[in-house]
């Protein structure tokens, strides 16, 4: 139960931390909702043009984090992992995308020159699902079905008597000649 909560806690903040991303500076001072989602697989790269919000870096992190909600609802650790994947893979699909158009990547810079806040609440966000993923215990397995019962059915007599654990067992001795009831063997096959 404790790996749950602590799965689940680490799983909010990440989806929390990769949605809140595209409303920080990502580069050069730009937010992540003014990179539009269709420059990431396009020819032409990243551009300047601004995009509505869905149709921004906005869409794939809300996306991961209704698969995160979801995952954490049927505690599934596979739709919890596929989120961390969806906000990491987008993250670094950016930066490849930016590095190409700019011919480089500034990790540090000055006055808000380079990798902004937003990304790494982004790469952040889909590390933290990632290990929300790996400690959460997910559903239980089903327990290995139970072998049906014998049932009580009428039993025959044998002239053998009942086995020494049964009831009614006598010894040799008080043995009388008279039949006993005892059940027949069962056929498991």
């Amino acid at each position: 139960m404790v790996r749950n909560l602590l799965g689940s806690v680490l799983a909010l903040a990440g989806a929390t931390a990769a949605v809140w991303s595209p409303f920080r500076a990502w580069y050069d001072g730009r937010h992540g909702r003014h990179y539009r989602l269709g420059d990431l697989f396009s020819e032409d790269g990243v551009t300047g043009v601004r995009p509505e919000l869905f149709a921004s870096l906005f869409l794939p992190f809300a996306v991961a984090a209704l698969i995160t909600v979801v995952g954490l609802l049927l505690r599934s650790r596979l739709l919890v992992g596929l989120a961390g994947v969806v906000v990491l893979g987008f993250t670094v699909l950016w930066m490849v995308r930016v590095g190409q158009a700019e011919d480089s990547l500034t990790v540090t810079g000055d006055a808000g020159r380079g990798l902004g806040v937003g990304t790494g609440l982004a790469f952040g966000g889909g590390v933290l699902l990632l290990v929300a993923a790996v400690v959460l215990r997910g559903r239980g397995r089903r327990a290995a079905p139970v072998a049906p019962a014998e049932p009580s059915g009428p039993s025959v007599p044998t002239l053998d008597g009942p086995h020494p654990r049964e009831p009614g067992y006598t010894t040799p001795a008080e043995d009388a000649p008279t039949a006993t009831w005892r059940r027949p063997p069962m056929d498991h096959s």
